[in-house]
């Protein structure tokens, strides 16, 4: 019986530690919001800043196939 009572316990703490994980990527996602709205405020455009980021997160190699992918598909459809 004290196996179950344990095993609650470490469920408990798991799921605790979850939500304060939560609770902190929340906090972090609002900081993120406020750093894009004060780049807006300074003239600067977020949706630019978000692929930066994005872009910064690949590999260079990764980054120029899927621009060149893009660019292909782009002179397909006639849009550059």
């Amino acid at each position: 019986m004290g196996g179950g009572k344990v095993a609650a316990d470490e469920l408990r703490l798991l799921i605790e530690r979850a939500e304060r994980l939560e609770e902190e990527k929340k906090g972090i996602s609002d900081d993120i919001k406020d750093v894009m709205a004060e780049a807006k405020g300074r003239g600067y455009d977020p949706k630019a800043i978000r692929r930066i980021l994005s872009i910064r997160k690949k590999k260079k190699e990764e980054y120029q196939e899927e621009e060149a992918i893009l660019e292909v598909y782009l002179q397909a459809l006639g849009m550059i």
